[in-house]
């Protein structure tokens, strides 16, 4: 798979993600300004990151997570906490799929 957002090409399946900000709180000069980022999906090598104990201790963990998903060229820093939220529900749903199942009260649950 193949993306061509930009006419720009990638050896590895990305998908085009749609920040909530829509790109209206950066900088024209921004590319975050698109209100668009494309990340790539998860791998073996970002699970490891999730699993990493100096990342997990020092509290940087999904922020490290992020920045290896995200193909875009952009300030990582430069983005608010409602588009890294995005990102990361959209980084479980590239990985996992968007269904999600869990125990409660005895009874097994699903959310779709």
């Amino acid at each position: 798979m193949e993306n061509t957002t930009n006419e720009v090409k990638y050896d590895f399946p990305t998908e085009e993600i749609e920040l909530p900000s829509k790109g209206l709180i950066y900088p024209e000069d921004n590319i975050l300004s698109s209100g668009k980022i494309i990340m790539k999906y998860m791998t073996a090598k970002e699970e490891d990151i999730l699993t990493n104990q100096g990342y997990i201790q020092k509290g940087i963990v999904l922020d490290k997570v992020m920045q290896a998903l995200i193909v875009s060229k952009i300030n990582y820093n430069d983005l608010i906490v409602g588009d890294k939220n995005a990102i990361m529900v959209a980084a479980r749903i590239l990985g996992y799929g968007k269904d999600y199942t869990f125990e409660y009260d005895g009874t097994e649950q699903q959310t779709i």
